[in-house]
């Protein structure tokens, strides 16, 4: 990148214009004009001057403009001979900023420390703390929904010590302004943009690519170059065409004849009888709304079977009766109980899923009940009534006159679709209701006509986000919390009983809302692309707490490459693709570190999930580009239920890794599974592509509040990250050694004891991840891959007898500290 166009870059992301700039910095907005086009060189004055104005790094603009700053020509005097060697051996070499120093020189080649002394019980710490509210304390990574975002924390630390030559002091360098300038990382399996975010953060040129157009969709619009200043504007526009229009379909009237804002409604799905063919609520509790912590706060809400108006009661009320119609009534009780259901009418029992698949049409619903925000923002909890009924009813009829206004899309049969197509969903708009579907087309139309193609794109991924929260499959978490669990809190496309319906533009008060989402989504993610921060650990009375650290990092936001030789010829520092990771455009030893997460074979399947989003984001901006396709599902994804189709195809992105990858380059990737072919499959791919693990790592993974993990017996809270080297440059081993699974075993012991120290007690799949990872490391050092294979599976017995013991050998005695505090200051 030039001088001219990184102050250009970097006047973008402050939102100040060229006319502004030029004001404080005192000189004329032509001249300002020229320097940027590169027609005239920038005077040392201006240099300084604009690194104060753009509070950026002084000695780095001086570089680029081809200048040695003051504080780099001391060392030149001093021996230049040593400075020419290092600038014409190692051009890609990653240093840390001016000001800080580390007593070496971070190199990209020899060994790293993260083939040595990784801290990952330290870096684990700072990931439990980002992990509870990943989308405050890495919002760039959350502008729309992706299955499987990894924690920043940990990918800073990784990339770190990737650099970093052997015996660097990781815990001191992480809370460092680390710069690794020059260096070049691919992320083949880009996801969230984790990887990507972290990397430029850096310094380093980044490049990201995956199959799945969504997630190649909300990276780029994550990174992509644009003001705040012109994204609230673009906002302020639609709100002023359609706010209104929207927010007149979430309405209630009092009996007073006054005007209310919904804030939600409240639904049940509805099954003919197949006996008496009456309707019957599919209720498990006629409880629909508690706190989120209800032995503090104790009330909540029940709906009548009989007259069906609203009770208060306490959580755990057996016995309830009426103040309506005075009849007595067990709220715990309903007529759905698990997979059956019992007519009230008739008694007749009957299985819910058959009942739906005979009927050969989606479950009905109906609507119960209301959340009120009233004049004075008390909310009010209500009974659906004549006004509401004839407003949804005005809806259904506004929809049916317009035409091609929602995406007709069927839905594909595959692991994670099969559920609905059972329940009869056949298509995707079929899992909105119509006034859902109305308010989201006037919203998809206006943003249709967005002039501007990057303000567009964010704001369809922005919409997109809204699609979670503003379905038939949405529920309620309760007052104490945001009020909507969105569609995908399982990770599956799971058919809800009692859904929750959100109003779409929202109020200050309302959680999914487009409005909502755009403060808390969007806005905080440009916040923190112009200032990132990180977290510092601290304990405070045994138990863990942080706070924010700025100034580390670059800000974030550039003009994002279309093909590798813009990329190259322009020196730019972001280049994003779509498509096969198997097949890239890079050229050979182009790359200096791999870093990736990869999807495991018989895990979420992104596309099947993804297709929900992808059909409105097609249906608003086209089906063109990466959008020309009806679904995100290819024939060349890695993931697969069948692990030898997944090994083969994960080694493909591999081999093309070892193509594109340097000679003393590292891949390096996160991984974990509970099941012994899922390893298996992992190293198959690893050899077969010309890789040998060097070492593993365990280190915190994922979302300590996911529903998945928190309704696991044997939850998985740890990620085994992998660190590889091409096979032809490692000296390889003709047999087993003896002690292999000895030395296995002891190595995971001490890591277990570490993390133990560290206060963090291991479930038996956690133990599995730290063991396997020793076990895989090890035996991927063999020749033949042959001997791995039978190695591992002659063992498998064996490895379940390990896991056993040393889950049971714990000893959290000397813990440091004993729990994790989420608050952040």
């Amino acid at each position: 990148m030039t001088f001219g166009q990184r102050i250009k870059e970097l006047r973008n992301s402050l939102g100040i214009s060229l006319k502004s700039l030029s004001a404080r910095l005192k000189i004329d907005r032509a001249y300002l004009s020229r320097v940027e086009a590169e027609k005239v060189p920038p005077s040392d004055g201006l240099i300084s001057r604009l690194a104060d104005v753009l509070n950026y790094d002084r000695d780095e603009l001086f570089l680029l403009a081809g200048r040695i700053p003051d504080s780099l020509m001391k060392e030149v005097y001093k021996n230049p001979g040593e400075i020419a060697k290092r600038i014409k051996m190692s051009p890609a070499d990653c240093v840390a900023e001016p000001s800080v120093s580390y007593g070496r020189t971070l190199i990209s080649s020899g060994d790293r420390t993260i083939e040595d002394g990784f801290p990952f019980e330290f870096i684990s710490d700072i990931a439990e703390l980002e992990s509870y509210r990943k989308e405050v304390n890495r919002p760039i990574y959350h502008v729309h929904k992706w299955w499987a975002q990894r924690l920043g924390s940990v990918f800073r630390s990784i990339l770190i010590s990737a650099a970093a030559p052997k015996g660097s002091n990781i815990k001191e360098m992480f809370y460092q302004p680390v710069r690794l300038t020059g260096m070049t990382v691919f992320d083949p399996f880009m996801g969230s943009g984790t990887t990507i975010g972290e990397a430029l953060k850096l310094g380093c040129r980044v490049i990201g690519r995956d199959i799945n157009p969504v997630s190649y969709f909300m990276v780029k619009n994550a990174l992509n170059d644009y003001s705040k200043e012109q994204v609230l504007k673009t906002f302020t526009e639609i709100e002023n065409d359609v706010s209104e229009n929207l927010k007149q379909y979430y309405k209630t009237r009092d009996a007073h004849n006054q005007i209310h804002d919904v804030l939600y409604y409240f639904w049940v799905k509805t099954i003919p009888c197949p006996k008496c063919q009456k309707t019957v609520d599919l209720f498990s509790s006629h409880i629909f709304s508690r706190h989120a912590y209800p032995l503090k706060n104790p009330e909540a809400k029940a709906i009548c079977p009989y007259c069906g108006q609203i009770n208060t009661c306490r959580y755990d009320s057996e016995n309830l009766r009426c103040k309506h119609c005075k009849k007595l009534f067990n709220p715990q009780d309903g007529p759905a109980n698990g997979a059956n259901a019992v007519c009230p009418h008739c008694s007749e029992r009957f299985s819910i899923a058959k009942t739906v698949k005979i009927s050969g049409e989606p479950p009905s619903h109906r609507m119960f009940a209301k959340l009120v925000l009233k004049d004075d923002e008390t909310k009010d909890y209500q009974a659906i009534d004549m006004f509401d009924e004839a407003l949804y009813s005005k809806a259904s009829k506004e929809l049916a006159r317009r035409k091609n206004h929602y995406p007709l899309v069927s839905i594909e049969p595959g692991n994670n679709t099969n559920q609905i197509l059972n329940y009869n969903y056949k298509y995707w708009y079929q899992m909105f209701n119509d006034r859902q579907l109305l308010c989201l087309s006037i919203l998809a139309e206006r943003i249709k006509e967005i002039k501007d193609d990057s303000m567009r794109s964010l704001f369809a991924c922005l919409f997109s986000g809204c699609l979670e929260f503003n379905n038939m499959f949405a529920s309620f978490k309760g007052e104490g919390t945001g009020a909507v669990r969105h569609m995908f809190s399982h990770h599956i496309l799971k058919p809800e009983r009692t859904p929750l319906e959100a109003n779409l533009w929202g109020t200050p008060k309302s959680s999914g809302s487009f409005s909502t989402l755009f403060r808390s989504r969007l806005l905080r993610a440009l916040d923190y692309r112009q200032n990132p921060f990180d977290l510092r650990v601290e304990r405070i009375d045994r138990k863990l707490t942080g706070s924010k650290v700025f100034g580390l990092s670059r800000s974030l936001g550039t003009s994002i490459a279309k093909s590798f030789k813009e990329f190259d010829e322009k020196n730019m520092d972001a280049y994003l693709s779509c498509g096969d990771s198997s097949f890239t455009d890079l050229p050979d030893n182009s790359v200096d570190l791999v870093v990736t997460d990869p999807p495991f074979f018989d895990n979420v399947h992104y596309s099947e999930l993804a297709d929900f989003f992808y059909v409105w984001i097609r249906h608003i901006l086209g089906d063109r580009g990466i959008f020309r396709a009806s679904t995100t599902r290819t024939a060349g994804e890695v993931q697969h239920i069948d692990p030898e189709i997944f090994s083969s195809n994960l080694s493909s992105v591999f081999k093309e890794c070892n193509r594109i990858l340097r000679p003393e380059g590292l891949l390096i990737f996160t991984y974990h599974h509970s099941r012994h072919e899922g390893w298996i499959s992992v190293l198959e791919a690893i050899v077969e592509s010309g890789f040998v693990l060097t070492i593993s790592h365990p280190v915190k993974a994922e979302m300590s509040v996911a529903a998945p993990k928190q309704q696991a017996k044997e939850p998985i809270d740890l990620d085994i990250i992998l660190v590889c080297r091409k096979r032809s440059e490692w000296q390889l081993k003709d047999s087993i050694e003896i002690d292999l699974w000895n030395n296995a075993k002891d190595a995971a012991k001490g890591r277990i004891i570490r993390f133990n120290k560290a206060g963090r007690h291991l479930s038996r799949n956690d133990i599995r991840v730290v063991l396997m990872g020793q076990i895989v490391s090890r035996t991927s050092q063999i020749k033949e891959l042959k001997l791995m294979k039978i190695l591992l599976t002659d063992f498998e017995h064996q490895i379940e007898d390990d896991i056993d013991m040393l889950y049971k050998q714990q000893d959290m005695t000397d813990a440091r500290y004993l729990s994790v505090q989420t608050s952040i200051f």
